[in-house]
């Protein structure tokens, strides 16, 4: 096993990621000479009579029977086909993100601006939270456009071509892009300390979090946003992104979530984390197509 593992990183370096970032290359030029529109339901169209035959489908149409025990087959893999259509066209959006930002009110009905243009104004550390719904990448495009310069913390993908461009993609929306993992964390630290914004994707599994109930059951959750939250007295806003129609959505700022102080850091972090997944679970139920069941959120 250890043998196979050394020769295919070994691929990997020298022939496997070239030939992914290739493929990435061919993928977004054809994307980029499609206009948004097209793009996105021609991808979208595609991952969504493809990706329910794909292995990580199993894992996904697994964890909605969970977290919907009382949903019918049918329903189930009609969610299924759903979320997998908005994963594509996701994707089939990156390269159009700068002209969706330059065409804002074609694309995004905004709700809630005001949360958004207080928290960076307002002279304090502050957090942004999110998770993977609709076109995740807009909640970045509303702070930018309230003037919040974030660091944001993401997962990079271990082909580093790819990971250049995705940030690529990026660029225009200002502040930091920070990998997951030691970096991140002091680089955050840095950002409150400094009084300045975050940006989190909070529904991801990490493992180094706590148990914490989501969708009904313990996920392992990350507590940096309500250690920061909790220690620097940051404002968390929550934003959620949904897809309306085509490539055309609504994006709403929440007011800022409060948490409460007992004194005991701990178990004042841990009811933070619950009252978040508390809110991205309620999201969920809303719009279950539209987010991202294909990641491995709960243990097996």
């Amino acid at each position: 096993m250890a043998n196979h593992s050394q020769f295919r990183r070994r691929f990997d370096r020298t022939i496997g990621y070239r030939l992914e970032a290739a493929g990435v290359a061919l993928f977004m030029a054809l994307m980029r000479a499609l206009p948004v529109e097209t793009a996105s339901g021609l991808v979208g169209g595609l991952m969504r009579r493809i990706g329910p035959r794909l292995g990580a489908s199993r894992k996904a149409l697994r964890n909605i029977e969970r977290a919907f025990p009382a949903m019918g087959d049918a329903e189930r893999r009609a969610v299924l086909a759903e979320a997998w259509e908005n994963f594509g066209r996701t994707m089939a959006e990156y390269v159009h993100l700068k002209g969706m930002a330059d065409r804002f009110e074609d694309h995004i009905e905004m709700i809630g601006g005001e949360h958004l243009a207080a928290l960076a104004t307002d002279g304090r550390p502050g957090i942004a939270v999110t998770g993977h719904f609709g076109n995740w990448e807009l909640a970045a495009l509303a702070c930018a456009r309230h003037g919040l310069e974030l660091t944001f913390v993401y997962r990079a993908p271990n082909n580093p071509w790819v990971d250049r461009w995705l940030a690529d993609a990026r660029s225009f929306l200002g502040g930091r892009m920070v990998p997951k993992g030691k970096l991140a964390a002091k680089e955050l630290i840095a950002t409150m300390r400094a009084g300045g914004h975050a940006g989190l994707l909070v529904d991801q599994k990490l493992n180094e979090g706590i148990p914490v109930p989501f969708l009904g059951r313990d996920a392992m959750t990350g507590t940096v946003m309500a250690d920061m939250a909790l220690r620097y007295d940051a404002p968390v806003v929550p934003i959620k992104v949904t897809r309306l129609n085509g490539a055309r959505f609504r994006v709403e700022a929440f007011p800022p979530v409060e948490f409460a102080r007992t004194g005991d850091m701990k178990a004042d972090v841990a009811a933070a984390m619950l009252r978040i997944n508390d809110m991205l679970s309620d999201w969920v139920r809303r719009t279950p197509g539209q987010w991202l069941w294909q990641h491995r959120r709960w243990p097996d």
